[in-house]
């Protein structure tokens, strides 16, 4: 007798929960597609977007000569100041250095950014600069091993762009894309031309953009871009950012990859880039000399020149 009460207890109970099961299903619709796609779409809910990519780890440093930008290719590194142009090898021996790399402009420039290398060509922003305020953009482009200019690319002043503070190649989409130091709308964007051609493609607006960017590198489908975004008199650290941009996007979301707080000094973060051999992160860091408006004005105590450093990271996936 208790087993057939206890079986038409279990049955009573299946049928409520199969009713209540029914009852929820007519009063509470399950999502349309269209509710799941702007569910999906949302970055905070997907950690590959939001989280770093990588582990960087301190290998070492190396001081060159150039406080601007840094790119790899091959079996060389190349190195950008103010105005200058250096090109060292994989040993960091210097091997050949241009110390008049305006030679050749049509327009007045005075300051060379952080700079990128595609099949033995360095494409550089170049620009007049003086007291954080740019004029005369130019895509220019340099043959990597003499360090001279062959071409600049006609730059569109209706992009909204101020200021060119690094610059990137994407080869897989053939694009090459700027930067701004500059903030409020000029440094929301990132701006692209088309690699062979030279013409302006449009700009994208970056969502939670970083301040101060100073440079800009492409690494396995996403863009690392430095920000001079600590206080070198406080002692806080600067950080690289990542995005991905989607080809047609209109906007990106930018993500904190790393805080760079184990170099040698809080001063201003440059220009980066990767070694892809390697696996490497290489990073360009100046350190004593005080920076006001992008200009160094003076110099920290126990100074009485800047270093411009060129820090390696090896990289691990997270």
């Amino acid at each position: 007798m208790k087993k057939i009460l206890l079986l038409v207890l279990c049955a009573m109970i299946l049928l409520l929960t199969a009713c209540s099961a029914g009852q929820k299903t007519a009063t509470e619709p399950s999502a349309t597609k269209d509710e799941a796609a702007v569910t999906s779409s949302r970055p905070e809910d997907n950690t590959a977007v939001m989280l770093p990519k990588y582990r960087y780890t301190l290998n070492g440093s190396h001081e060159v000569k150039g406080r601007q930008g840094v790119c790899s290719e091959g079996d060389y590194y190349w190195v950008s100041g103010s105005t200058t142009l250096a090109k060292y090898d994989k040993d960091w021996n210097l091997l050949k250095l241009n110390e008049d790399p305006f030679k050749g402009y049509e327009i007045e420039v005075n300051h060379i950014a952080d700079i990128d290398v595609y099949n033995n060509e360095l494409y550089i922003g170049a620009e007049y600069f003086m007291d954080g305020v740019g004029k005369n953009i130019q895509v220019a482009v340099y043959d990597g091993d003499t360090l001279e200019l062959k071409r600049t690319f006609p730059f569109e002043p209706e992009s909204g762009q101020l200021e060119c503070s690094g610059i990137a190649v994407n080869p897989d989409n053939g694009t090459v894309w700027m930067c701004s130091w500059v903030g409020e709308e000029s440094g929301r964007y990132l701006y692209s031309y088309d690699l062979k051609s030279g013409e302006y493609k449009g700009k994208v607006h970056m969502q939670m953009p970083p301040q101060w960017l100073q440079g800009i590198a492409y690494y396995n489908g996403s863009f690392y871009m430095t920000a001079d975004d600590g206080t070198a008199d406080d002692k806080e650290p600067d950080h690289l950012y990542r995005t991905t941009i989607e080809d047609g996007a209109t906007n990106c979301i930018v993500t904190l990859e790393r805080t760079f707080d184990d170099v040698t000094l809080q001063g201003e973060i440059e220009g980066l880039t990767f070694d892809h051999a390697k696996n490497q992160l290489l990073l360009l860091y100046n350190r004593g000399a005080r920076i006001v408006l992008g200009m160094p004005k003076g110099f920290y105590d126990g100074y009485d020149h800047e270093i411009s450093e060129v820090f390696v990271y090896d990289m691990t996936e997270r």
